[in-house]
């Protein structure tokens, strides 16, 4: 084989190279455009802040939480944006205790939340609840609002304190769905 024909296919091989790798990044691009817009449109990712759900979440946990056709329900967990409080500047994650139109009472000697005269079943909390907080909630949720309150109930500013009170349908993010950090905490969020 002459220098040239080496060279022929010193090229040959070479643009195969390039055109492998040029497709291999068209790809790569091309993914990250529909990962950005799943995230941007239907999808949304968490980081959570403080010990107020715990022993379901912990500071720092990372969730996945759904946008997309979501309408929120008893026991769901919800990240809430901002309230208009000076106390809560940051998003905060709490579960759907009662849903419009739901009659709501709490029994602090009892521990125990009454929704529509059932007793919830609350497998979930830390503790039993000891704080009663200082918001004054209707009988019967409003409609277009909800309520909602930490798993840690007696380290939780939700919706029994003045602070956060009432949750607007507007504010509510979306559900958590799972955990997908720190890896051996992954786990789905659902109630079963």
């Amino acid at each position: 084989m002459n220098s040239s024909e080496q060279k022929l296919n010193f090229a040959i091989k070479g643009s195969r190279f390039y055109q492998i790798f040029f497709e291999w990044q068209e790809l790569v691009a091309q993914s990250l455009i529909v990962v950005i817009f799943v995230l941007a449109f239907f999808f949304r990712i968490f980081t959570v802040n403080g010990s107020s759900m715990r022993d379901t979440l912990y500071n720092g946990d990372k969730v996945v939480i759904r946008r997309w056709d979501y309408t929120p329900k008893n026991g769901d967990i919800v990240v809430i944006k901002t309230l208009p409080s000076p106390l809560i500047t940051f998003p905060i994650i709490k579960r759907i205790i009662a849903t419009e139109g739901q009659s709501l009472s709490i029994n602090v000697e009892e521990n125990s939340v009454i929704v529509d005269g059932i007793k919830l079943d609350e497998s979930y909390i830390k503790e039993p609840m000891r704080v009663i907080g200082d918001a004054e909630l209707p009988n019967v949720v409003p409609k277009g609002n909800f309520v909602a309150f930490g798993d840690n109930r007696n380290g939780s500013t939700d919706s029994r304190f003045k602070e956060v009170g009432l949750i607007p349908k507007d504010y509510i993010i979306g559900k958590a769905e799972f955990i997908y950090f720190p890896f051996y905490r992954i786990k789905s969020l659902s109630l079963k």
